[in-house]
C-alpha cells in the first residue's frame, strides 16, 4: 500500500513536469519574436522555466509524501512507517531537492549567460563567408562566461567557508526542530548559502515586478474580452481606408492643373484625410496581428482557442482578483503573526513555530491536503498565478536598470536577448516564491501539511500514541516537542531547507521577511490605480498604451463581445460591413 501511494504521488508529479513543459514552451514560443528566432534559446529557456517551476512546485509532494506517514484522524504514524521507512522518504526528497537547487543555481548563473553571449557572438555574414566556426563561436562565448564561472565558484566557496550564526543562546535551539536543522555539513551550508543570496536578490525583483503583476493581471483579463471581431475590423478598415484614400485622389485631381495649389478649405480637408489615413493603416496592422495573418498554422490555432475561450476571460478575471486578495489577505496575516508570535524574532529569522491567526490560504490547503490530490491542483494555481504575475509585471514596466528600459517584454515582440535576461529575473522570481508560499503564504501547510499528533503520555518513549478513545489531537508544529510529537510528526524537507537558510543566516531571514510588507505595500498601491487608469512609465511606452487604448477602444465594447467571439473562431465578418464601418467611425467621433 505504501509503494503504491508514493508511486501515485511521484506519478502525478511527473504529469506536472510535464504539462510545465508544454506551458514553458508555450510561453518562449508567444513572446519570441518571430523574425529572431533561435533554437539554442529556446531550448534553454524552456528547460531553465520548467526547471525552476518543478523547483516551487515540488512541496505538494514533498508534504504528501512526509503526511502519507501518519494519519491524521489518530494522531499518530501508520503501521508500516518505522524510522527507517521514513527516513528513507526524507533522504530521496533531499536528493530531489538538491539536485534541482543547485541546477537552478547552475542555469541562472552559467548557462543562460553563456547563451546570451552565444547569441551575441553569431556573425551572420561571417558564418555565410566560413570565417566563423562553431568553435570560435564557443570560446568567444566562452570568455565572457568565465567571470559568472568565477562568480558562481565564490558564491559557493564563501558559502563553504563563511560562519553560521554564532548566538544560539533561547529556549528554540533546545528545540528538536532546530537541533535537525543545525546538524549540516560543509557543502549543505555552502548550498543554503548560495540559495539564501539568490532569493534575497530574487525577493528584491519580486516585491516590485510580481507584487504590480499581481495587481494588473486580473485588470488586464476583465478589460481584454473584445467587441468586435478582428476579420470584421478587417473588412470594415479595408473599406474605410479605400474611401479615404479616393476623397484624397479626388481632391488632388480637383486641383491638379490649379497654379495656387489647394484652397483652405480642401487643404485643411486633406490634411485631416491623412491624418485620419495613418490612424486606419495602424488599425489595419493591429487587426492583422489580431486576425492571425501572415503567421503560421500554430499561431492561428492559438488564437482560435483564446476566442473560443474570451467570454470567460471577464469571469476569469474577477475569479484571479479574488485569488489575488486572499493570497495579500493571507500574507499580511501570517506577517502580522510572526511580528509579533515568533518564537525567536530576527535570530531565526522570524520562524513562526505556531500559527496563532488563521489564514485562509493556509487552511484551504491544510484542510484540502488530506484528500490527495486536490491540494496539488490549488497549489499548481497559486504557483502558476504568482508566475504569470511575474510576468505581466515584466512586461508592463519592462527589464529596466534605474530608469533606463534595457529590454522590453511584449507578446510576439521579445528579442532572443530580452527573453535570456527575463528568464534570469524569472529563476531569481521564482526562487522569492518559493519562500513567499512557504513561510507567508501558507507556512502550516508548508511544514506538516495536516499532520497531527496525539497529545499524550507514553510509556515507553518509542511507543506509537493512542488517541482512538480519547481525542486529544494537535496539529504538528516546530514548537511541538515532546515525545509523541517526536515519535510522529515530520517537517517537510523544503520548508526545512529554508529556515536553514533563515537560522544559519539570519541576515537573509530579516531582509526577506520585512521585504513581504513591501510587496504587500506595492501591489495595494498598483491594484488601487489599476482600478482607475493605468500608470505611463515614458514616452515610448505612453504610444504603446495609446495604440493599445486605441486597439481596446475598437474591441472592447462589451454589448457585441459574443458575436465578435463567434467571428473570430470562423474566421468570418458579418455581412453588413459597410453598417459596421459606419458604426465605428461614429465611435470614433464620439
Amino acid at each position: 500500500m505504501a509503494l503504491i501511494q508514493s508511486t501515485l504521488i511521484w506519478v502525478v508529479y511527473a504529469v506536472v513536469v510535464a504539462l510545465l513543459v508544454a506551458i514553458a514552451s508555450i510561453f518562449v514560443y508567444l513572446y519570441q519574436a518571430p523574425r529572431e528566432r533561435s533554437a539554442t534559446v529556446s531550448i534553454v529557456c524552456i528547460f531553465t522555466i520548467t526547471a525552476l517551476l518543478a523547483t516551487v512546485l515540488l512541496l505538494p509532494v514533498d508534504i504528501a509524501l512526509v503526511s502519507s506517514t501518519t494519519s491524521s484522524k489518530l494522531g499518530r504514524r501508520k503501521d508500516w512507517a518505522n524510522d527507517a521507512h521514513v527516513a528513507n522518504i526524507v533522504y530521496t526528497l533531499k536528493i530531489v531537492y538538491y539536485t534541482l537547487y543547485s541546477l537552478d543555481a547552475v542555469l541562472c548563473l552559467i548557462v543562460v549567460p553563456f547563451t546570451y553571449f552565444w547569441y551575441e557572438e553569431y556573425d551572420e555574414v561571417a558564418a555565410e563567408e566560413g570565417s566563423q566556426t562553431i568553435g570560435s563561436r564557443f570560446w568567444g562565448a566562452m570568455k565572457y562566461t568565465v567571470a559568472f564561472v568565477f562568480l558562481a565558484v565564490i558564491l559557493f566557496l564563501v558559502g563553504f567557508f563563511v560562519p553560521v550564526a554564532r548566538d544560539r543562546t533561547g529556549a528554540h535551539y533546545g528545540l528538536e526542530y532546530f537541533k535537525r536543522i543545525l546538524e549540516e555539513n560543509h557543502g549543505e551550508r555552502a548550498l543554503t548559502f548560495a540559495l539564501g543570496l539568490l532569493i534575497t536578490l530574487g525577493i528584491l525583483i519580486y516585491i516590485l515586478y510580481t507584487a504590480a503583476g499581481l495587481a494588473l493581471l486580473p485588470v488586464a483579463l476583465i478589460k481584454s474580452a473584445p467587441a468586435v471581431s478582428a476579420p470584421t475590423l478587417t473588412a470594415n478598415t479595408a473599406s474605410a481606408l479605400e474611401q479615404n484614400r479616393e476623397r484624397q485622389r479626388q481632391l488632388e485631381g480637383r486641383n491638379a492643373g490649379s497654379t495656387e495649389g489647394l484652397n483652405s478649405k480642401d487643404r485643411r480637408e486633406l490634411d485631416a484625410l491623412v491624418r485620419e489615413e495613418r490612424t486606419l493603416v495602424r488599425r489595419e496592422r493591429l487587426a492583422a496581428e489580431a486576425s492571425g495573418e501572415h503567421s503560421n498554422w500554430f499561431v492561428k490555432t492559438w488564437m482560435k482557442i483564446e476566442a473560443v475561450f474570451r467570454p470567460l476571460k471577464l469571469l476569469g478575471g474577477f475569479v484571479l482578483m479574488i485569488i489575488a486578495i486572499v493570497i495579500w489577505v493571507s500574507m499580511l496575516l501570517t506577517g502580522i503573526d510572526k511580528a509579533k508570535n515568533s518564537i525567536c524574532k530576527t535570530r531565526c529569522g522570524y520562524i513562526l513555530g505556531h500559527t496563532n491567526i488563521i489564514n485562509p490560504m493556509n487552511w484551504i490547503l491544510v484542510k484540502s491536503s488530506k484528500v490527495f490530490p486536490i491540494d496539488n491542483v490549488i497549489f499548481l494555481i497559486l504557483v502558476l498565478l504568482l508566475f504569470f504575475s511575474s510576468v505581466v509585471g515584466m512586461a508592463s514596466i519592462g527589464i529596466r536598470f534605474l530608469w533606463l528600459r534595457l529590454f522590453q517584454i511584449r507578446n510576439g515582440h521579445t528579442s532572443p536577448q530580452a527573453l535570456l535576461m527575463g528568464t534570469v529575473m524569472l529563476t531569481l522570481m521564482a526562487l522569492a516564491i518559493n519562500y513567499a508560499v512557504a513561510t507567508m503564504v501558507a507556512p502550516q501547510y508548508s511544514h506538516y501539511g495536516p499532520q497531527t499528533y496525539c497529545d499524550k503520555p507514553l510509556r515507553h518513549p518509542t511507543d506509537q500514541p493512542d488517541c482512538t478513545e480519547h481525542r486529544k489531537l494537535r496539529p504538528c508544529s516546530e514548537t511541538a516537542d515532546s515525545q509523541a510529537a517526536r515519535n510522529v510528526c515530520t517537517a517537510s524537507v523544503g520548508s526545512t531547507f529554508l529556515d536553514t537558510i533563515t537560522v544559519n543566516f539570519f541576515f537573509f531571514g530579516v531582509v526577506d521577511f520585512w521585504a513581504q510588507f513591501v510587496f504587500l505595500a506595492v501591489y495595494l498601491v498598483v491594484f488601487i490605480v489599476s482600478l482607475f487608469r493605468v500608470p505611463k512609465l515614458d514616452e515610448y511606452q505612453a504610444e504603446q498604451d495609446a495604440e493599445e487604448e486605441e486597439e481596446e477602444g475598437l474591441l472592447a465594447s462589451t454589448g457585441r463581445r459574443f458575436g465578435a467571439t463567434w467571428q473570430d473562431i470562423t474566421g468570418r465578418p458579418k455581412t453588413n460591413g459597410s453598417r459596421n464601418a459606419q458604426s465605428a467611425r461614429h465611435d470614433e467621433t464620439n
